[in-house]
C-alpha cells in the first residue's frame, strides 16, 4: 500500500473510533472469512485507507455495512454482484475476500470462476437479472427504459433494486480506492 499502515498505538481519536467501528463491527461478528488486521494491527484492504481519513472512511464504512449487513439483497445475490465488480475492476482485494465469503454463502467454485471470468450465468431470475444489471451499470449504460424497469422491480424488487446500484457503485469506489493506494491482496492469494 502506498499510504503507511497506521498502527493502533499511533492512532488519533477519530481513528481509534473509526478503527473500532470497523473492528468491533458486523464486520467482526460470526465466522472472520477474510482478516480485517494485519499482524502489526493495522488494517487490511479499504479499511486501512478509511482510517487515514475518518470523516470520509467513517461514512464510507457504514455505507458498507448496511450493503452488506441491513439490505433485503439474498447473500448469494450480494456476493455475486461484488464479484461481479472486483472482475470488472480488476480488485484483486475484492476478489480475495468475497471468494472466500461467497463459498460461505453456497457459490461453487465454477460459479466463481465464471464470476472472475466474467461470464456467470444463473437459472435463478434474481441471480441472473442481479449480474445482468450490475454488468450494464459496470459498462456504463445505467438508462433503463420502462420495461427494463419493471422487469427487474418484478423480479428483484424496488428496495433491492435500488440497495443493488448502490452497492455496485460502493464496490467500485473501493477498488477505485485500492488501485490508486495500491492495495492488493494479501500476499500468497
Amino acid at each position: 500500500m502506498r499510504l503507511p499502515r497506521l498502527l493502533p498505538s499511533g492512532l488519533d481519536p477519530a481513528q481509534r473510533d473509526l478503527r473500532e467501528r470497523i473492528v468491533g463491527g458486523p464486520r467482526a461478528r460470526g465466522p472472520r472469512l477474510f482478516a480485517l488486521e494485519h499482524d502489526d494491527g493495522s488494517l487490511t484492504g479499504p479499511f486501512g485507507i478509511m482510517l487515514h481519513h475518518p470523516a470520509v472512511g467513517g461514512p464510507l464504512q457504514e455505507l458498507g455495512a448496511a450493503l452488506r449487513y441491513r439490505t433485503g439483497l439474498t447473500d448469494r445475490v450480494r456476493e455475486i454482484a461484488i464479484l461481479c465488480v472486483a472482475a470488472a475492476t480488476d480488485s484483486a482485494f475484492e476478489r480475495y475476500a468475497h471468494e472466500q465469503v461467497g463459498r460461505s454463502v453456497g457459490l461453487t467454485d465454477d460459479e466463481l470462476e465464471a464470476l472472475a471470468e466474467e461470464r456467470f450465468t444463473s437459472t435463478d431470475r434474481a441471480e441472473h437479472a442481479a449480474y445482468d444489471l450490475c454488468r450494464r451499470l459496470l459498462a456504463g449504460r445505467p438508462v433503463l427504459d420502462d420495461r427494463d424497469h419493471d422487469v427487474l422491480v418484478d423480479v428483484l424488487g424496488a428496495a433491492a433494486l435500488t440497495e443493488l446500484v448502490a452497492l455496485v457503485g460502493y464496490y467500485r469506489l473501493l477498488a477505485d480506492l485500492m488501485h490508486v493506494h495500491d492495495v492488493r491482496a494479501p500476499s500468497g492469494e
